[in-house]
């Protein structure tokens, strides 16, 4: 039996639950899974241009493990591009090392219950209005 997969450190959660090819209606399309580890690594691997051993070290995992992370992130994301797939963002072993949540009017992030500042576009009110991120 493979021993159990540890917690990868994410910092934020991404700002957006994904992304879909213009001009096609969501309802017609296939989708591709991006997890929130695949998303962490090509954020500081190619967006912040960290080396693999830095972002491996910021992830809490070994750098062979993060570069298997980010060879199927990159397949992932290819395959959308290709093919014209939507991409979505969720799940994962992730540690996210506070509670995060996302308004269900607007989807903004809020670090923390306790930090929610009632939407100014939406006009949400209360914790009831928050999905947690998981």
């Amino acid at each position: 039996m493979p021993r159990p997969k540890q917690f990868r450190t994410i910092a934020t959660p991404p700002a957006m639950k994904g992304f879909k090819p213009f001009g096609i209606p969501r309802t017609e399309l296939e989708s591709v899974m991006l997890t929130y580890d695949e998303y962490e690594t090509i954020r500081l691997l190619d967006y912040e241009g960290l080396m693999q051993e830095q972002a491996a070290e910021r992830m809490n995992v070994s750098r062979p493990t993060l570069t298997r992370i980010y060879e199927k992130a990159r397949r992932a994301i290819a395959k959308a591009f290709v093919e014209g797939k939507m991409i979505v963002i969720e799940g994962g072993n992730v540690d996210f090392g506070r509670a995060w949540f996302r308004c269900r009017k607007c989807h903004k992030l809020v670090d923390g219950v306790e930090n929610h500042v009632p939407c100014k576009n939406c006009v949400s009110f209360g914790d009831e209005e928050l999905t947690p991120i998981k």
